[in-house]
């Protein structure tokens, strides 16, 4: 197979991401470059603790979303105040790797962030210390896959890029050579 498909993205930080990082930190060894490891898509919402139809529309959104099935969480401890008890299914969740995290990266930068209303960058300083980053979105109608039409409820999602850096520095920069847009 020579016509192999290779996402964007992935092509992208092998040919320059890759050797600019090792440029600007002065790795010893190219195993040491930063690489975004996974990302993983989160949502949930209190309303499926009531009606489990949200939670299957929910379950396809998401998967129509990352192009992968989505999986049903369930609520680890009982909590009277909320009526839920351990067990009930939640949310949902997917986690990418390989190809189509590539690709869900470069859907997400180059067409869905660009939708968001009043947007003027993203938050950089929402990393965790280790060079890993989330991102709360509030709608998932920004994504062109899923039609407004259909859409019974808008809900939120957590995206979590993992990453090897070992620090907030390298992986800012991992994420910024990527196309992510960092506010100023």
């Amino acid at each position: 197979m020579t016509n192999a498909y290779v996402p964007r993205k992935k092509t992208e930080y092998r040919e320059v991401v890759a050797p600019g990082l090792h440029k600007d930190f002065n790795y010893a060894n190219v195993m040491e470059i930063p690489r975004l490891e996974k990302i993983i898509i989160n949502s949930s919402t209190k309303d499926a603790v009531t009606n489990s139809k949200i939670l299957n529309a929910l379950v396809d959104e998401i998967s129509t979303i990352a192009g992968q099935k989505a999986v049903k969480t369930q609520a680890r401890r009982s909590i009277a105040n909320f009526k839920l008890r351990e067990g009930m299914p939640l949310g949902v969740r997917v986690t990418l790797r390989g190809d189509r995290m590539y690709e869900f990266f470069d859907r997400l930068v180059t067409i869905a962030i660009p939708r968001l209303r009043d947007f003027r960058g993203l938050n950089a300083k929402a990393f965790d210390g280790r060079g890993n980053y989330s991102l709360g979105l509030t709608e998932q109608i920004i994504f062109p896959e899923i039609e407004y039409d259909k859409v019974a409820r808008i809900t939120g999602m957590n995206i979590a890029f993992v990453t090897t850096a070992k620090s907030d520095e390298e992986g800012r920069a991992l994420l910024t050579k990527l196309g992510m847009p960092f506010a100023k």
